[in-house]
């Protein structure tokens, strides 16, 4: 740099400096001499005391009929500024009749040399509001904008909850938190409720319609409460899905949490086991084994094979769960008696690539991508990968060695009932923005697993396996399709020997399918196989459902179509 430019940049930096002092100093004299106080008083109180932001109302939630599930409700702080307090025995007497405390307690408070002591919070709209109306001295009444669930804890894994500072987490509220929470703004904190006064930023929240059928999702969460009671199980899921639209009329799970009080709660509480859990499917997976080996005709519905008890897949021997051999065996008995030796035998027909293939057309090993906020992919191990075996072919086929969640499995299930479609699950119906338009959630195909005709064959050989083996889940008038499942419990090393996670996943009725409902029991001590325990469940469950959709019986639906 020459010395000629040197001289010009500290010309340039001396006069900025000087003309930075000139303006300070002519605000200081300004302030001192020439000022209103009192417009200056006004202007920080209107600024700085009062304008904030302030975040809009936040969109309701409702269940498909319009029963309200979570609305929104005000609560307070309540706090003192010991200094700000001139008579502190008569503002303890009065803070005493209100909020229950002893007046020794807070005399004790108002003695702090805090400038702020927190009293509660929070504190019941009932205390805030009658302490603002008595206008104490020194007493510090905020409110706080709060979500309240009328219903308490049900369906509290498909709700979420929305923190103090109004952010929703987990559930509908997590992963909608952006369309619920609107578009904050410059609001009055003196006002209540609050109101914007800076119009073009600030935008309500929308108002969500659910796919939830309250009335369905209490009966699930009784059924369910009312199982893991009588089966000594740890917990559990049941889910209802419509197989053509993709939508959940009900999602329970046990244990639930009260999310009015997420506070007092463990964060492995908020968990959605449907969706962020995910387990060894057992034989419930033979149903699609089977729906991928007719998909690929390595065998027909009266197709039959040769039960020796035992089949050896990559140096491993897989054995029956009963440890017998069954001789020539048909495909309805194969999925009737749960065989696994007659799963392997599909699977290493079909071979790696036609199975796996079958599996990812599924949707296993990847999330639904469901609306609800902490979706897992499960788990599926395939050829190339570092950890999969060739007997992981065998073992696969019966539903161990890989992991799905719930909801995967209801919605492979799904493809079945619906002529093969798998379908986008959702929890969302309608959107209704602030203005009242009202936005739809259309059914969405995401691909098609297997053909109708495969579908149509699959679905009369569940209902006839069912109904040979006399199985506990059927429902008096009405055929159904479903399959049964116990898995054992992956522990370091190997499986827990005791143990095991107890399934039904099945769907109904046969002709013209209006749900998929799978019962899930968490460690089962009654009995750990699932068609002691789950089996009941579903058909139970599935009687009174029934009623509750008004689905008539098979003889009065066909007699009508006739």
């Amino acid at each position: 740099m020459t010395h000629a430019n040197h001289l010009n940049r500290l010309r340039v930096v001396g006069a900025v400096l000087v003309i930075l002092t000139a303006l300070i100093t002519y605000r200081l004299i300004s302030l001192q001499f020439g000022v209103d106080t009192a417009y200056f008083a006004e202007r920080a109180l209107t600024e700085y005391r009062y304008q904030v932001t302030v975040r809009p109302p936040r969109g309701e939630l409702y269940d498909r009929n319009g029963v309200l599930l979570a609305t929104n409700t005000l609560e307070y702080e309540i706090g003192i500024s010991p200094v700000l307090i001139l008579d502190r025995e008569t503002t303890a007497r009065q803070l005493a009749e209100v909020l229950g405390f002893s007046e020794a307690d807070l005399m004790e408070d108002m003695s702090s040399p805090e400038p702020y002591v927190l009293l509660m919070r929070p504190a019941p709209a009932t205390i805030g509001q009658r302490l603002l109306e008595m206008d104490l001295d020194g007493v510090s009444i905020s409110p706080i904008p709060r979500r309240y669930y009328p219903h308490g804890s049900m369906a509290s894994h498909v709700m979420g909850f929305v923190n103090y500072d109004g952010d929703g987490f987990y559930g509908v509220e997590g992963y909608y938190n952006a369309m619920l929470g609107g578009q904050a703004g410059i609001g009055d904190e003196s006002r209540i409720p609050f109101e914007a006064t800076a119009g073009d930023a600030w935008r309500n929240g929308a108002n969500l319609y659910l796919t939830i059928d309250s009335e369905v999702q209490f009966l699930a969460e009784d059924t369910l409460a009312q199982a893991i009671r009588e089966s000594g199980a740890k917990g559990g899921t049941l889910i209802v899905y419509q197989p053509q639209t993709g939508e959940i009329l009900a999602m329970a799970n046990e244990p639930r949490f009260d999310p009015n009080t997420f506070f007092n709660q463990s964060a492995q509480s908020f968990v959605n086991p449907a969706i962020s859990e995910q387990f060894e499917p057992g034989s419930t997976l033979k149903a699609l084994t089977m729906a991928i080996a007719l998909e690929n005709g390595v065998v027909e519905p009266d197709s039959t094979y040769q039960d020796n008890g035992v089949i050896e897949v990559g140096g491993l021997p897989i054995y029956n769960w009963d440890r017998a051999s069954h001789g020539t065996t048909s495909m309805t008995t194969l999925l009737g008696k749960s065989l696994n030796v007659g799963a392997a035998t599909l699977s290493l027909m079909l071979g790696p690539t036609r199975f796996y293939a079958g599996l990812d057309a599924f949707g296993l090993g990847k999330p639904t991508g469901i609306d609800l906020q902490g979706e897992v992919p499960g788990s599926v191990r395939r050829p190339g990968n570092s950890n999969w075996f060739e007997s992981d072919l065998g073992t696969n086929a019966f539903g161990q060695g890989l992991a799905v969640t719930p909801m995967q499995l209801v919605v492979a299930f799904g493809a079945l009932a619906n002529d093969g479609l798998l379908m986008q699950p959702h929890m969302v119906r309608m959107r209704v923005e602030p203005d009242g338009t009202q936005v739809a959630f259309e059914p969405t195909v995401v691909g098609r697993a297997i053909s109708p005709e495969t579908s149509r064959e699959l679905t009369r050989m569940l209902a006839n396996a069912l109904e040979s083996e006399a199985s506990a889940a059927l429902v008096d008038g009405y055929r159904i399709a479903g399959k049964t499942g116990t898995a054992q419990i992956p522990l370091p090393g190997g499986y827990d020997p005791e143990l095991t996670i107890a399934s039904f996943v099945g769907y109904g009725p046969i002709g013209d399918p209006q749900f998929v409902v799978l019962v899930k029991l968490d460690r089962p001590t009654v009995s750990p196989w699932g068609s002691q325990t789950a089996a009941p469940v579903f058909g139970y469950f599935v009687k009174r459902l029934a009623v509750l959709m008004e689905i008539p019986p098979d003889d009065v639906r066909l007699a009508a179509s006739r």
